[in-house]
This record gives structure tokens, sequence and C-alpha cells, in this order.
């Protein structure tokens, strides 16, 4: 996999009022259009949590679940989910198949009915509105496109269900198209398109109703790998343009970490874990998490102080850690440690290594991945996962090599085990 630590990304995110946005198009920055917003648009960071706003007031494109839960006779699809999304913000559900992330989807579009719990859209109780009530949009894995219609066809098919005018459903369709970077595709048959053309025309046909929020599920999942790293960029791009909430489920972390404002890890029905993406990745606080989301060594053992120091004791190893940043209870408690592959060293000797954990080891594989190069590391039955950047400095190792592998207190991460 490729290199996933997030890059710390200083974006500035668009919380709206309670008025309806037009598609109509103002001053444009670069080549793809920036729909225009009213004077009241005002700019906020997303943080983690819901926008600062005063008590009882409503935020349009603001989403929360209370107590979620959904069950099919004996299964529990959705146990108790909590959760709070800010208006304007990315957020991604991310988890494995059958966790439980559409089935939650599912219930915010109004597609399925909760067992237990509430939905609140835009501050408004939707739990028993219908979906077509509730003033969001979805896309779905599959295009579902109509193959006998054009592309403004499909694209107006809704807004003419809704009897939207003619002339204002082609401004609007023509809008679309220009933010998802087809114009002029019109006239074009459903069938004509490749498979990354028919998705914008998919996103299209959602965002020219203009929803309060844009709901998606997996909906790269079926492109070619180059064709959906380029529409996780697009797609961040229309969701930074258009300032609406984009709720995304995938079990893709590097499409969640490339394009999330947040992500919540959802395991067994359940949220394990909600954050940045940086946050998440760097101090997860479960061992599904960490394991989960990238690579990473996880070792299980008993924490332990002495003379001041914290100390792990794995079995085969002692690993040296840090009581900053971890929240855990100290002293005889039995605990899961994660060391990302990137934070760990190799050198030839300990001569060329400065780390506070360090041990003597053996190449037992090593895997080149074109800018990166992956290593096994056997340190006397426990094995130590590297991976490293090539670069013209980069010292190479082979199978067999005697190396020494490091890492400093603070790679340690310490989780409940």
């Amino acid at each position: 996999m490729q290199d996933l630590t997030p890059q710390i990304r200083s974006s500035i995110r668009r919380s709206r009022t309670s008025s309806r946005r037009s598609l109509t198009r103002g001053p444009t920055c670069g080549p793809r259009p920036r729909l225009a917003r009213g004077s009241e648009m005002r700019s906020t960071e997303i943080s983690a949590g819901m926008s600062d706003v005063e008590e009882g007031q409503a935020v349009t494109g603001t989403v929360e679940l209370q107590g979620l839960r959904k069950e099919y006779d004996d299964i529990v699809a959705v146990d108790g989910v909590d959760l709070e999304v800010a208006s304007g913000e990315f957020l991604t559900l991310l988890g494995p198949s059958g966790c439980g992330k559409s089935t939650t989807l599912r219930m915010i579009s109004g597609l399925e009915t909760p067992t237990e719990g509430d939905v609140f859209i835009s501050g408004e109780r939707a739990t028993a509105q219908p979906a077509n009530k509730r003033n969001t949009s979805m896309v779905f894995q599959e295009w579902a496109l109509f193959p006998h219609m054009t592309v403004e066809e499909n694209i107006g098919f809704g807004l003419r269900m809704d009897g939207v005018p003619k002339d204002e459903r082609k401004g609007r369709i023509t809008e679309a198209l220009e933010l998802v970077e087809l114009p002029g595709f019109h006239d074009r048959n459903a069938t004509e398109l490749s498979g990354g053309q028919k998705q914008r025309v998919a996103m299209a046909r959602s965002i020219v109703r203009e929803p309060d929020v844009l709901l998606l599920d997996e909906p790269l999942a079926s492109l070619d790998r180059r064709l959906r790293q380029h529409m996780q960029v697009e797609l961040k791009a229309i969701q930074e343009d258009l300032g609406i909430t984009f709720l995304y489920v995938t079990h893709d972390q590097e499409e969640a970490l490339t394009m999330s404002d947040r992500i919540a890890v959802m395991n067994e029905g359940q949220i394990e874990q909600v954050g940045e993406t940086t946050e998440l990745y760097e101090r997860p606080t479960s061992k599904f998490v960490a394991s989960f989301l990238g690579e990473t060594n996880l070792f299980e053992g008993e924490l332990r102080r002495e003379n001041g120091r914290f100390l792990v004791e794995t079995g085969e190893l002692t690993v040296e850690t840090t009581d900053d940043g971890n929240d855990i209870d100290f002293d005889g408690n039995d605990v899961a440690l994660t060391i990302r592959p990137e934070r760990v060293m190799l050198a030839r000797s300990t001569r060329t290594l400065d780390a506070t954990n360090a041990w003597e080891g053996t190449v037992v594989e090593a895997v080149y991945k074109g800018s990166l190069k992956q290593y096994n590391i056997d340190i006397g039955g426990v094995n130590v996962h590297v991976e490293k950047q090539i670069n013209d400095e980069t010292e190479v190792f082979d199978v067999g090599d005697r190396v020494v592998v490091g890492f400093p207190r603070t790679a340690v991460r310490l989780v409940h085990s």
C-alpha cells in the first residue's frame, strides 16, 4: 500500500443558513465553475463536532443520529449509533463489509426505517419522513442511469418529476454538467459513456436537485484503480465548490483518508472512533481502528512503570513508550501497542541508528513497490513490518541481511487490548 499518512490540510469549509441556494453560477476561479452563494453565506473551519450555532437554531445540512438501531429478525445490523455531522462537512463512514455503514446511510435517506432511534436533518426530526420528503439525494455504487435516455434526460428526470419548468431545468442541467466537467454532453446517450463519465452523470443528477445533504454509497467501487484515484480528487473538489454536506460510505481506507474532513470507523454495527484523518491514523483508540486504517505493527503485552519509564512487556520484546497522549490507565494493565511501519528505522549497526527501542534482526522478506520498499524483519520470533520510501539516499536491504530495527518512544501508540 502507498504511504497513507494523511497530509494535514487547512481547508476552509462553508456552513450554510436555511436559505436555499440556486445553481446560478457566479464568478469563477480556475477551470471549474464555482457556484454563487448569497451574502448570508459564511466560511467556517470544520471542527470535530457540530458548527457553533445559537441554541435551538437549525442549520441547513446538519445531520444528527441518536441511538440509531436496525434489526433484521435476529440480526442487528446497526447497534446504537450516535453521530453528529456539521453543515458543509465531508464525513465518511468507513468499515468492512457487513459493518452497518450502508444500512446507516439508507436510514438517513429514508430508504430504511430504524428499529430504534432518531434521525435529524437540518435540525428537524426526519425519522418518520418518507425519502421523498427529505432534502437529501443519494448516489449509488451502480449508477442506475436510464439506458434509453440521453445525459440531459437522465440528469433532469428528478427535476421533471418535481415539476420544475423546462427552461429552468435546462439551465440547472447545464450548470451541473459544467460542475462535473462534462460540458456539451447533453445529447449523449447513457450507453455511450465510459465508467467515469457515468459516475459524473450520476453525481450531476444528484446535485442538480440542490440537496441539503448528499449521500454516497461506495460510488467509486466499480471503477478501476487509476480512475478511482482521479475521481476521489474530483469528488472532493466538487464538494468544496458546492459547500454542501457529503456523507460517504466506503470500505477503502485510502479513499476515506484522501477525501474526508472526518471519518467514523464502524465495526459490527457500532462506531469505534470518530475523528479527523490525522487523528484516526496517528492516535487510534482501539486495535480495530489501528489495524483497519492503514498498515501497522500490533503487539499485545502488559504495561508497567519502572523508574519513571513506561514499559510494555510483549513476551520477546520490552518496548519503552511515553504516557503523552496515551489514554490508558497505567500499571499492570493488559494493553496493545501499535507502531506504524513508516516510523520504524533500519540500519546496519547501532552506531548509525539512534532510537530508544532497538534490536538486532534478520530481513526475511523484501518487497519492491516502486516508490517504496516493504520489509519484514524477524527479531527472535517477533515479526516487524517496515516501509521505507525510496530515494537516492535510501539504504536498501536484501533477504538474509542482519539489521538493527528501532523506533522512538513517541512512535508507540497504546490502545486497549
